[in-house]
Order: structure tokens, then C-alpha cells, then sequence
């Protein structure tokens, strides 16, 4: 700390890579670099909702300090002196990606989730090619079944890095509890209600897990009908009720092919099950409405009418009711 830099209260002074900041006090590393542009990388982290540091690749270097520490667990202290880039934590950041992709099933041309991989992005930003180790977990994850029951999430068991960001965000954040973590043997593995049976394990097809997995293990099944190069996003609103939930429409060609939650005031990249899938069929509907109806009076029946005769149909109506009941009569909600 600069001995001239007044302290300034609930602010911690700390150095990250030469560069002197100030920190909101109680933050940790990860949070003071980010807030400062300083990029840490990171597999399972997510702000508020898993915080484990199971993934190691936010370990940072601290001055005075032998052992790393995990950026995204431990809290800014005054004074503290930290690096975020060495050849040291380089070596070590190669070393934790290639003992996931060791026990990580690595066919990704096929990966729904080619293209937007955290890990695959990761490994290609550490020039990762393939893991170097034979992972013990394989052998046993090639025996176990893709869960494709569900009718839009699927789970492939051999992709899972065990990160436990889907099972945070199934307790944390959509306050749902289905998913667990679960032991086979010596290892983890993830509890998916996605097999024979889901709909009597409350799962709410919410596929807030989905959007929350790095990988290509739990999935969106409609996520295999397109690629994340052919698609662009539009961003809008979910038409289902007044929360006002942010999202993208995902769109291939001249076709909305799916939706993603953005990160809105309302909902933060969380959606239920009818703004995540529920929201853009029907707007390729063969029985979507494409003119404006009157109903006939005689026969009863709606009857097609060009957008004049009905805005002038509805304006008639609106004047009889105002002179028959006053102008007090009508009232509007925008």
C-alpha cells in the first residue's frame, strides 16, 4: 500500500499484479480482480450459488506464501500482494485441465455443447490438447446410460466434470432440490432425475442446470438441432407473465430453435419451464392466427377481416359503450 493512499472505511488496499486496487472488504480475490477487469480463470465458480473451488483453476500466487490459493474461497486482506499469471500457475493450470479431460469424454465434434464449452474454451486459451493421463472414471462412465427420458433435458454421465454447478443451481437458485450428488464406488457422481421415472421426482423442467453446465453433460435436447455458429440471438422478454424475465431468442435461419436465459433484473439467467420452453413453438404454428376475426352475428362464427374493418370494428364499439355509460365508462392498462 502506498504509504501517501489514505484508507478509506469498508475498503481493503491489496496489490494484483503490480497494480495497486481497492477492494470492498469482506470480497475475495476473484471478486477484487474481476471488479478490476483482472481476468481469473474459472470452471465452477458462480457468484453466490457455488463457490466450492473444486475446479483449482483460480489459483493465485500470494507474496510471502508457499502454497496458492483459490481466488474465488479466500478473502482480500490489507496489504496483500497477489499474481494472477506466472509460468508456474500456467503449468498448474495445464496440469488441472488435463486431469479433467482424463476422466472426461471427449467427443466433441458431436458435443452439443461444441462451441460453447467452458472447458473446451479453456483448454484451447492453455493450449490443452489431450489429458496425458488415463482417468479411473472412464471405463465406469462408458458403462453408464445417457438419461434421455425427459422430455427436453438429457444427462451423459462420461461429459460431467463434477463441478456441481447444475446441483447448486437446482438447491440454491431455483429452490427445486431434484438433483444430488451421489457415490458409485470411489467416485461422485451426479444424481440426474432425467431416466425412467422423472416425473414422479419433482423435477420441474426448469433447465436452469442445462444453461449452468460448462460442459455438454446435462443438455438441452434441442441444443443437437443446431450449432452455436449458426445461430444469432435476439433479446426480449418472456410473454408468460409480469415477472418480466430476460431472454435470448436463439435463432437458426428464418427459425427461433430455442431459448436462453439472459441475466435481467428479474431473473438473473434463471427461467421456468414456460419461458425456457414454452416460448417460441407456437410462433411457427400452422394454427397461429394470421388475420384479425369478427365474430358474425348470425352465424356465430369468427370470419376473416383486413386490419381496417376490425381496428374500426373495436373503435364502434369502444364509442357506444362511451356514449351509452360516459366517458368515465372505458379505462386502458399499458
Amino acid at each position: 500500500m502506498d504509504k501517501n493512499q489514505q484508507k478509506v472505511p469498508g475498503r481493503v488496499c491489496l496489490t494484483i499484479n503490480g497494480r495497486q486496487i481497492t477492494a470492498k472488504e469482506g470480497a475475495t480475490i476473484l471478486e477484487a480482480a474481476r471488479a478490476e477487469g483482472i481476468d481469473i480463470p474459472t470452471l465452477c465458480y458462480m457468484p453466490g450459488i457455488n463457490e466450492i473451488g473444486s475446479c483449482r483453476l483460480c489459483m493465485v500466487e500470494a507474496e510471502g506464501l508457499n502454497s496458492m490459493l483459490a481466488a474465488c474461497r479466500t478473502k482480500v486482506t490489507e496489504g496483500m500482494e497477489i499474481r494472477t499469471e506466472s509460468d508456474t500457475l500456467t503449468s498448474f493450470r495445464r496440469t488441472m485441465l488435463r486431469l479433467i479431460l482424463a476422466n472426461h469424454n471427449v467427443d466433441c465434434m458431436s458435443c452439443p455443447g461444441n462451441g460453447v464449452c467452458r472447458l473446451q474454451e479453456l483448454c484451447n486459451a492453455y493450449d490443452v490438447r489431450e489429458a496425458g493421463f488415463e482417468g479411473s472414471r472412464m471405463e465406469m462412465e462408458k458403462k453408464l446410460p445417457l438419461l434421455n427420458d425427459h422430455p427436453y433435458l438429457s444427462y451423459e454421465p462420461g461429459k460431467c466434470i463434477h463441478c456441481q454447478r447444475c446441483i447448486s443451481v437446482c438447491h440454491r437458485a431455483a429452490v427445486n432440490g431434484t438433483l444430488s450428488s451421489g457415490r458409485s464406488g470411489t467416485r461422485h457422481m451426479v444424481e440426474a432425475p432425467f431416466g425412467p421415472g422423472w416425473e414422479d421426482t419433482g423435477c420441474e423442467s426448469c433447465g436452469n442446470c442445462a444453461q449452468a453446465c460448462p460442459t455438454g453433460a446435462l443438455t438441452l435436447k434441442r441444443r443437437y438441432g443446431y450449432r452455436e455458429w449458426e445461430v444469432k440471438k435476439v433479446r426480449t422478454t418472456c410473454p408468460h407473465c409480469a415477472t418480466g424475465c430476460q431472454m435470448d431468442l436463439v435463432v437458426k435461419g428464418d427459425r427461433i430453435v430455442s431459448v436462453e436465459s439472459a441475466d435481467g433484473p428479474s431473473n438473473h439467467f434463471l427461467m421456468c419451464v414456460k419461458g425456457r420452453s414454452g416460448s417460441f413453438d407456437f410462433v411457427h404454428s400452422d394454427n397461429r392466427l394470421r388475420t384479425p376475426l369478427i365474430k358474425n352475428r348470425e352465424t356465430g362464427k369468427f370470419e376473416p377481416a383486413t386490419w381496417e374493418e376490425a381496428i374500426n370494428y373495436a373503435a364502434g364499439a369502444f364509442m357506444d359503450i362511451r356514449r351509452q355509460y360516459g366517458d368515465e365508462s372505458l379505462a386502458g392498462f399499458a
